[in-house]
């Protein structure tokens, strides 16, 4: 079983960054972020993997955000700039062997979540 612990989350005024992250115990094929906003369903905001070589960004999120991975150290980043508002939610960490999925059902390792909060 892969463990997921995420960090980096915290409060930032609109137009700030924050980078998350999230270490997983092995090696995992496919790592995504997705998030939760009070009173919202999870949606997918960004994938990576490792075979075939792909990622991928909700439009709600591409320009702003960044997603990367250090292999070596089995992470993947979430760098996000010009936070909004409207990105306030809990965002958690997901990984998956298989190759790159949007729907949370093809995700099998969670983290536990981190709260990001965007003041207007």
């Amino acid at each position: 079983q892969v463990q997921l612990v995420e960090s980096g989350g915290g409060l930032v005024q609109a137009g700030g960054s924050l980078r998350l992250s999230c270490a997983a115990s092995g090696r995992i094929n496919t790592m995504g972020w997705f998030r939760q906003a009070p009173g919202k369903e999870r949606e997918f905001v960004a994938g990576t993997s490792l075979n075939p070589g792909q990622t991928y960004y909700s439009d709600s999120v591409k320009g702003r955000f960044t997603i990367s991975r250090d292999n070596a150290k089995n992470t993947v980043y979430l760098q996000m700039n010009s936070l909004k508002p409207e990105d306030t939610a809990i965002y958690y960490c997901a990984g998956t062997r298989w190759t790159m999925r949007r729907d949370e059902s093809g995700y099998s390792y969670w983290g536990q979540g981190t709260q990001v909060t965007v003041s207007s």
